[in-house]
């Protein structure tokens, strides 16, 4: 289903729209403009909402493990 979405433009804004009206669809180049801004919206909305998840999570590294796993790595090879 969809709906009529209006934006009002400056008059020069339109006419030199139309001068290019041959070569580009206008409304489907909106179209594609919102969609593309919702979907990084999203993206963006999904992420914040990802870190602060983490960043609430109360899961850690112990102390010294990153240093203690490298030692093994280097002792091990």
């Amino acid at each position: 289903m969809s709906i009529v979405f209006s934006v009002k433009i400056r008059k020069e804004v339109k006419e030199r729209m139309d001068k290019f009206k041959d070569r580009i669809n206008w409304a489907d180049e909106v179209r594609r403009f919102i969609e593309e801004t919702l979907r990084r919206l999203d993206a963006e909305s999904n992420f914040n909402a990802l870190l602060e998840h983490l960043e609430a999570a109360e899961w850690g590294v112990p102390a010294g493990f990153s240093t203690r796993s490298v030692r093994e790595d280097r002792d091990s090879g």
